[in-house]
């Protein structure tokens, strides 16, 4: 069962990773964008880590503050989630 997670919570990094690749694409082509209610909800269900390279390593939504700030703060409650999971 733990092994299972694990692999989920990779695929979900890897998967939100590249979606923000994508959008950053996107936005630089100028075709249609992924919303940011998408990239935001995927950060919450598991790909946290996954949004956060995608934003350092693609430069992507780095000055808008609901990402800056938003998503350091669901890496912070999944942790703490999680530390009261494993308890």
């Amino acid at each position: 069962m733990t092994q299972t997670i694990v692999y989920i919570l990779i695929a979900m990094n890897v998967l939100t990773f590249l979606v923000y690749g994508i959008d950053k694409w996107r936005a630089a082509h100028g075709c249609w964008r992924i919303s940011e209610a998408t990239l935001l909800m995927l950060a919450a269900v598991g790909g946290s880590i996954g949004a956060l390279l995608g934003m350092k390593i693609w430069h992507h939504k780095t000055l808008h503050k609901k990402f800056k700030y938003g998503v350091p703060l669901i890496i912070l409650a999944q942790i703490a989630l999680m530390y009261f999971i494993c308890k």
